[in-house]
């Protein structure tokens, strides 16, 4: 039977993947000097929409296996992990700044290994669920480093 508070997770992590329909990599990111390991531009939506689908599922798990108060700590930081995905886009695509993305993104990072770590204490399936979601983050810092040393007329800070 479909557990509807599955929905709110998958909502959740919806509304963390729609910074990207208002900041969109345009002709700003093509014209950024890249390196030649940079994944094509088609790559990142399907990507991020496994990623998203795993994130859900995995809060979902966590929040089914356990009782509310037992779970609030791994839920609050689910959430904050949720909150800076979604706060990425705008600094990078937005406001132009990847040298800020990176470091929101390092917070993001640290983040989902705390997520991680935490729900590998209720759930080993959930955590592992969030593994790929750390691998992919870590080859995004290591892309959104390169592109901030290749473009230093955009780092102001």
């Amino acid at each position: 039977m479909f557990d509807p508070a599955l929905l709110v997770f998958i909502a959740a992590c919806t509304a963390a993947a729609l910074t990207g329909v208002f900041f969109k990599p345009g002709q700003w990111y093509e014209n950024l000097a890249k390196p030649p390991w940079r994944p094509p531009n088609w790559l990142f939506g399907p990507a991020w929409t496994i990623l998203y689908a795993m994130i859900a599922i995995s809060g979902w798990m966590v929040w089914k296996a356990s009782s509310w108060p037992a779970v609030a700590p791994a839920m609050a930081i689910y959430g904050v992990q949720l909150l800076l995905n979604a706060g990425w886009t705008p600094l990078f695509f937005g406001l132009r700044r990847p040298d800020l993305a990176f470091y929101e993104l390092l917070l993001l990072w640290a983040s989902i290994l705390a997520t991680t770590l935490t729900f590998l204490q209720i759930s080993q399936f959930a955590a592992l669920l969030l593994v790929p979601y750390l691998c992919w983050v870590t080859f995004a810092g290591a892309l959104n480093r390169s592109i901030v040393l290749r473009n230093p007329d955009l780092a102001r800070g």
